[in-house]
């Protein structure tokens, strides 16, 4: 992809920090076993301002407040909280959703079990377009298909 050092740091520090706004949400929200109610589901929303304002606050992490900020935006502007849409969404913001995504599916939840990595690769690939930058789904089919083929 041709990033920068200093956007690979910024990269791995978001990362870290993306969800770090579901400090300001109940606990009895984050951890309910069952479906989330409308309600339930708006507050969860919330995470990305929540983080944004954290972050943007201290001077060390202003440079990653935005792609916190950006990480529940869809590619096809269905995301939230702003419906961002394609390239008005940064790159880091994309990448990071991107991971949080690809790691949601392949951790079990108290909800649902993880799927395997064969499943959620044709899970991505289907969202490519859609809730995913098509250009880091196909850097990312390339890489588990060499991956796969440097196993066999």
């Amino acid at each position: 992809m041709g990033l920068s050092l200093e956007t690979i740091h910024n990269l791995k520090t978001a990362g870290m920090m993306h969800d770090i706004g579901k400090i300001g949400i109940d606990e009895s929200i984050l951890n309910k076993l069952g479906r989330l109610t409308a309600t339930e589901w708006d507050e969860i929303k919330r995470h990305p301002e929540i983080g944004y304002r954290i972050l943007s606050s201290v001077s060390e992490f202003s440079e990653i407040a935005s792609c916190v900020l950006e990480h529940h935006e869809r590619w096809d502007g269905t995301g939230y909280p702003r419906g961002l849409r394609g390239e008005q969404i940064s790159l880091e913001a994309r990448i990071v959703g991107f991971a949080d995504a690809y790691d949601a599916m392949t951790t079990s939840r108290t909800y649902r079990s993880a799927l395997d990595e064969k499943r959620a690769s044709k899970e991505i690939l289907q969202c490519a377009g859609t809730q995913f930058d098509p250009d880091i789904v196909q850097l990312f089919t390339n890489e588990v298909q060499c991956s796969a083929r440097t196993y066999e």
